[in-house]
């Protein structure tokens, strides 16, 4: 076969993809409706606002515009990596965020499971509601909560301290608490309203496998090792890249509300600095450039992470 009879076998095959392709948009074309509004959000709040990643790069001048503000290149990069407070701001956001990611990630599992081997239905609506409700509480809520359960002279966590011939302990303000109070008041928070999807999971497990077991005689822990563990796998490898993918997204609501001047130490990290800098300080064009080196450090951590877990579990994003 020439070459030109192979471009044009090539060119022939790409058209009656293309053909088959169109024929099945069409004949789906309701399904295609119902994802159009999700497509839109996307391209209006997170794909159009990429126009602006630019300002990172530029002296940005607000009576000038982006366009029209001057070029600078990685001035502000270098500005942010040569700046004393770079490793201190890095290392607080990695250790809360790690912090969070191996005290949290597991407790959902574990609530799952346990939830899974109640018996009494009553028991199981309860325990469920109970560990469900404080992910409706908000933040400013839930703040609040810890300041009052704190306080170094009416919570009663300080009342019990001192009763039992303790020192009073200002919690809130102490860098050394600082972490502990974020992530597991998080862990709380969130460990009940995670595990609904591995419950979901669970669901799935063909009874005939545990009755199959019990007759082995399997103990609980042993089925849950052999059975219920190998079926969430998937679910839980997915949930952990996409974890991995915001490591560096420090929510700043809760560290903002949390923070004081005592804390700081412990307390300041990369999305409170890129908010008092950018909103509070208007120096636009270095938050953005400190924001896009974390979003980078995300995606980066995101790739990797889903690549190692198509290799070693066969589960991937992508």
């Amino acid at each position: 076969m020439t070459s030109e009879a192979w471009q044009i076998q090539r060119k022939d095959q790409r058209a009656r993809k293309r053909r088959l392709v169109l024929k099945q948009m069409k004949s789906n074309y309701f399904l295609y409706l119902f994802l159009l509004p999700a497509v839109v959000y996307l391209a209006i709040f997170a794909y159009a606002p990429m126009y602006g990643i630019q300002i990172a790069f530029k002296n940005f001048k607000p009576s000038k515009g982006i366009t029209g503000s001057a070029w600078v290149g990685l001035k502000y990069f270098e500005t942010f990596f040569n700046s004393p407070r770079f490793w201190t701001l890095l290392s607080n956001t990695l250790l809360i965020s790690l912090y969070t990611l191996l005290a949290g990630f597991p407790m959902p599992i574990v609530l799952a499971l346990m939830l899974n081997y109640i018996k009494s239905p009553k028991l199981k609506k309860f325990t469920q509601t109970v560990t469900y409700a404080p992910h409706f509480i908000s933040l400013v809520v839930m703040v609040g909560m810890l300041n009052v359960f704190l306080s170094p002279r009416s919570g009663f966590v300080n009342t019990l301290i001192t009763s039992l011939g303790g020192q009073s302990v200002f919690f809130m303000g102490s860098p050394d608490w600082f972490r502990h109070l974020y992530v597991w008041s998080g862990v709380w928070q969130s460990a009940g309203w995670g595990s609904i999807i591995y419950l979901a999971a669970l669901s799935g497990v063909a009874p005939e496998l545990h009755e199959a077991a019990i007759i082995d005689g399997a103990n609980k822990f042993q089925r849950i090792l052999s059975i219920d563990l190998p079926t969430i796998m998937p679910t839980m490898v997915i949930l952990l890249i996409m974890n991995f993918g915001s490591v560096m997204n420090v929510g700043y609501e809760k560290v903002f509300l949390m923070q004081n001047n005592l804390n700081l130490t412990t307390s300041e990290v990369i999305s409170t600095y890129t908010y008092k800098l950018g909103l509070q300080n208007a120096e636009y064009s270095y938050s953005t450039a400190i924001g896009l080196f974390n979003n980078v450090i995300n995606f980066s951590l995101l790739l990797i992470v889903n690549r190692a877990a198509r290799k070693l579990s066969g589960s991937s994003l992508w």
